[in-house]
């Protein structure tokens, strides 16, 4: 059978990510290459306790159609946390999806037409240039700084290119750890004011701050922008919610689109998660994750300092899950990756997180799913990989 298969599935490549967790499966491996929040911190009998309520007080409800736009009183419940942190968000600005990754897919369905400009930051989340990408737009990378974007380089992409959308990760970005200073995000924020582009803001990690003082998302000073947010990060991957915040005009396009790809997201979970965050003190819990989190990021700091060579640099995030190392020049992080894995140790070369011209140096290296004793052995096997990739 000759499959014709649509054009732009031969332009995607499957996540280099999701390949290495293959990898990864052996007891043996350290693994610091994937996203994966920490089981220590899932609230296991919590979800069951409000799992067994759901089914008992409103069995018949639960397992049956809802509404595309999710459950009320949950997304009653985000709005009123947003609103708590001063952004003037209301239910009807909220739409309850598959976790954030749907997030993407519906942006890139409602706004991006082949040959579309996007701005996205160099480098980038790995699944989101996937998102977007299979609707084949034009990518415009523009470089990070330590407190955030480029902002030259960014004004100048805006005034050179005909962008529709600008994607950002603006709080402990994946994969580098990065995170906006207030004054960056204002600037930001006053930028996209003055052109005809959408500011997209991933924000999965804002809440896992274990360092410094608070930051408002930029949608607080830009109410026209799209924001996404997710339970994955406090409370459960596995449940796969997330959200997207919307002016009223780009959120009726978001709910057709969605309404042709599932017509709602897993309505029995929404109402379990609701239940649960009823039940439960949720900022207790997400402050255990942030302590969890701290000592897992000083470990690898310290211990990137203890093992590794002199002329590799790295991050040092104030919360989140990643952190970034950029080796010596010329040093490539994939060749590395061979002779780490022989070492019994994994991690995400930096190339996949580019859309155009990769720094081959870099690496992501993911401190949350590892306890302070394999961080510590994991960056060992790392230096003597690295070792032995300068030796030869």
């Amino acid at each position: 059978m000759n499959y014709r298969f649509a054009n732009r599935m031969n332009k995607i490549p499957r996540s280099f990510v999701r390949e290495i967790l293959k990898v990864t499966d052996d007891e043996d491996m350290i693994s610091f290459a994937g996203g994966l929040p920490n089981p220590q911190s899932f609230p296991v009998e919590a979800i069951k306790d409000a799992t067994s309520k759901v089914l008992t007080q409103d069995g018949d409800k639960v397992l049956q159609y809802s509404t595309t736009e999710g459950y009320h009183r949950l997304r009653e419940y985000i709005a009123e946390r947003y609103q708590g942190q001063g952004l003037e968000v209301g239910v009807e600005d909220i739409l309850i999806t598959n976790g954030s990754q749907q997030c993407l897919d519906l942006v890139g369905k409602v706004f991006l037409d082949r040959d579309d400009g996007v701005i996205m930051e160099r480098p980038t989340y790995l699944a989101a240039i996937q998102a977007f990408g299979l609707y084949e737009p034009e990518f415009h990378p523009v470089p990070l700084l330590d407190d955030g974007v480029d902002l030259h380089a960014l004004e100048t992409t805006l005034k050179e290119e005909d962008v529709k959308l600008f994607y950002t990760v603006s709080s402990f970005q994946n994969p580098t750890g990065i995170t906006y200073s207030t004054s960056k995000r204002k600037k930001v924020a006053e930028l996209m004011g003055e052109y005809n582009t959408i500011l997209v803001e991933d924000n999965p990690y804002g809440e896992i701050r274990f360092m410094g003082e608070n930051i408002a998302p930029i949608k607080s000073y830009l109410p026209d922008s799209i924001l996404f947010g997710t339970f994955s990060k406090i409370v459960s991957p596995g449940m796969r919610m997330g959200w997207i915040v919307a002016p009223p005009e780009i959120m009726e396009k978001l709910i057709t689109a969605k309404q042709a790809s599932d017509l709602h997201s897993n309505y029995f979970t929404q109402r379990v998660v609701y239940q649960y965050l009823q039940d439960n003190d949720v900022d207790r819990h997400i402050q255990s994750i942030r302590k969890l989190y701290k000592l897992q990021r000083d470990q690898m700091v310290q211990s990137i300092r203890k093992y590794l060579p002199t002329g590799v640099k790295h991050t040092s995030p104030e919360g989140g899950m990643f952190l970034w190392v950029t080796l010596p020049e010329g040093v490539s992080a994939m060749e590395l990756f061979q002779l780490a894995i022989e070492e019994n140790v994994a991690f995400v070369p930096g190339e996949t997180f580019y859309t155009e011209d990769p720094e081959i140096n870099t690496m992501r290296l993911n401190f949350s799913n590892s306890n302070v004793e394999e961080i510590a052995e994991g960056i060992k096997r790392l230096g003597k990989a690295i070792e032995k990739l300068q030796a030869n």
